[in-house]
């Protein structure tokens, strides 16, 4: 991770904080066969009957009030790497 004014450097990517209308932390699971993505409390609620893929962390651009089309999605592989992710983001913040 870099820091130059609010771009946001990681993973081979550069994301402008604040084109940012939304962030935040989800799952990616796989229940019965189905895969979904979800929030992370969800997961984390429903940890014994659902399989974690990965974590992920969103940063949707559209404006609030249309549906997100334009995001970019971090995956992580542990709920440790992705709180990282989420301190680093906020240092920006």
């Amino acid at each position: 991770m870099s820091r130059t004014e609010n771009i946001y450097k990681v993973k081979n990517r550069e994301i402008n904080l604040q084109k940012i209308t939304r962030l935040y932390p989800a799952v990616t699971v796989n229940v019965s066969g189905e895969r979904a993505q979800v929030s992370l409390e969800w997961a984390k609620m429903k940890k014994d009957v659902i399989d974690i893929e990965s974590y992920v962390l969103v940063f949707d651009i559209d404006p609030l009030e249309e549906v997100p089309k334009n995001r970019i999605e971090l995956v992580y592989e542990t709920e440790e790497e992705l709180i990282s992710a989420i301190n680093d983001v906020a240092k920006y913040l």
